[in-house]
């Protein structure tokens, strides 16, 4: 299974329009090879070089199996959970300082999630735990911004 995006190249940098001070677009991800025995898909998309540990920008599940892209442009029915800044859905990077890596992750399931609105991280984990058939993950990276009017 493979996940890629056409907006930015593995290891390299993703564009200001996908960042959450520029635009907070979710980039477009594309899917191959998911295994035909999959009922459903999940991504979660996270930095691990946050200050404070891990940061997670988004938590998405019950994706459809068949879905091959995710854009802006095509609608895919999904559930979201609670991104680290306590919103569902997508939370571009923002990082306080320095190049972050940003992790996207996909996850082929072979069951439908059942979670309640409002979800964190860890319900998504205990709910996906067992039933992950298989995985891939796409990582791009974003630098904070410099700071106009500082010395």
């Amino acid at each position: 299974m493979r996940i890629t995006s056409p907006a930015f190249e593995e290891g390299g940098t993703i564009p200001d329009q996908y960042s959450k001070d520029g635009g907070n677009q979710r980039p477009p991800l594309r899917f191959e090879d998911v295994p035909a025995t999959a009922k459903s898909l999940a991504i979660v998309v996270d930095d691990p070089d946050a200050p404070q540990g891990t940061f997670t920008h988004w938590l998405a599940y019950n994706i459809p199996p068949d879905t091959r892209e995710i854009s802006d442009e095509r609608t895919v029915t999904m559930q979201q959970a609670c991104n680290d800044y306590g919103q569902p859905g997508y939370g571009g990077p923002r990082p306080p300082s320095g190049e972050h890596r940003y992790f996207f992750k996909l996850y082929a399931l072979d069951d439908q999630l059942s979670l309640s609105r409002g979800a964190s991280r860890l319900d998504l984990e205990e709910a996906m735990l067992g039933n992950v058939i298989a995985e891939a993950e796409y990582m791009g990276r974003f630098a904070a911004r410099a700071m106009v009017g500082t010395t």
